[in-house]
């Protein structure tokens, strides 16, 4: 008996009640717990697969080179005493450059001209002196007709010579004036106003460098070659050149010529490549990428580039499949360029594919897809 009255097996009637009570709410909250539904779906960025033509591209480094350029030297000796162009003028073919003081070759062109007139009128003399002797028939000895014959002869052929002196003195005169032998643009000048210059000396007066048309020397592994090789019987090859980047294109040209040789020591082949440039975009000593274009694949089966994927057993492709579920396709790829992959196992055109959020995706999951490029719309699970 408890002192509240109440025996003892009271106490524990109520508290057994009490954890049984316990015991079934506990039971009746568990039986009423949510049951676990399906995965959300992934949102991904899908693409089609695409029937295209691709056209596969060899990329390389290349140089800038004038299409010509020419080191302008003297062809005379004497002092500069004019200087026409300016730096970096475009000049044309022709165009004046620079004046070496012309007076001495002047003055030997006048002194050749003068022994021609001098030779001139002894050579009309010698003609009537044999005129006159002819006339007087027996009357002149042979020797006398003979020798008169020698002198008009000796001065015919000192008259030739006179004219060939006269050639050579015009050739010198014309050498003063220093002229640009091809059109292009000038470089930095290397000589100034007054100086001496000499035909013998190495410094050139100025450089003119060609840029229009311009050429880009660029290299290709020597594997290409039978393909390149292929590709120029067929036709001109379109080269393209962009900055060393690759990410601004500058000029379109066509391959000029493949080198006769392949360099043994790098295992590459030399190309160059001839562009208009009309507007300039290429310099010489400009340092470009350039792709070549050797085919265009007709009717090829093309993803975008992000759509392909590595694993461990090579490349695959997240396709999405029956009921919005993707699905893992192994493929091949033959070639990859300008955002795009051409197929060549794996995949066939209407198919859709996965190019972004592939990180979140496993075989089976469920897709909600948005197809690339439609903007910010929310992705959709069908």
């Amino acid at each position: 008996m408890t002192k509240s009255g109440m025996p003892r097996w009271g106490f524990l009637l109520i508290a057994l009640v009490a954890v049984g009570a316990l015991a079934a709410a506990w039971r009746g909250l568990g039986s009423h717990k949510p049951k676990a539904g399906p995965p959300p779906a992934v949102p991904v960025t899908i693409a089609p697969v695409e029937k295209a033509d691709f056209p596969v591209y060899l990329s390389g480094l290349g140089t800038v080179q004038g299409f010509n350029t020419v080191q302008v030297r003297t062809r005379v000796d004497g002092e500069i005493t004019q200087i026409v162009f300016k730096e970096g003028q475009f000049v044309k073919e022709g165009d004046l450059l620079a004046q070496i003081d012309p007076r001495p070759f002047q003055a030997a062109l006048d002194a050749a001209k003068a022994k021609k007139v001098q030779d001139e009128a002894s050579l009309n003399n010698a003609n009537l002196d044999l005129a006159r002797s002819t006339k007087l028939g027996e009357f002149a000895t042979r020797q006398t007709v003979d020798t008169q014959r020698a002198q008009v002869a000796q001065l015919t052929a000192q008259i030739a010579g006179d004219q060939a002196a006269i050639d050579n003195a015009q050739t010198q005169l014309d050498y003063a004036s220093i002229r640009a032998p091809i059109a292009g643009v000038t470089g930095i000048r290397m000589v100034d106003v007054g100086n001496i210059v000499t035909a013998a000396a190495q410094t050139a007066i100025v450089s003119i460098a060609q840029v229009e048309p311009i050429s880009v020397i660029f290299t290709a592994p020597e594997q290409q070659l039978p393909a390149i090789a292929a590709a120029m019987k067929r036709g001109p090859l379109k080269v393209i050149a962009y900055t060393t980047d690759g990410r601004k294109q500058l000029s379109e040209g066509v391959l000029a010529l493949l080198n006769n040789q392949v360099d043994s020591t790098s295992g590459t082949i030399r190309l160059k490549a001839t562009f208009d440039n009309k507007d300039h975009a290429l310099w010489p000593g400009l340092s470009v990428s350039t792709r070549l274009l050797v085919e265009t694949v007709k009717d090829a089966t093309v993803v975008p580039e992000d759509a392909v994927q590595h694993g461990p057993d090579g490349l695959f492709a997240f396709v999405v499949g029956e009921g919005s579920k993707a699905v893992v396709r192994p493929i091949k790829v033959r070639e990859t360029g300008n955002g795009k992959s051409l197929i060549a196992s794996g995949l066939a055109p209407g198919e859709e594919v996965v190019t972004r959020g592939q990180y979140r995706v496993q075989a089976g999951s469920l897709l909600a897809t948005k197809v690339a490029g439609s903007g910010d719309s929310e992705p959709k699970a069908d």
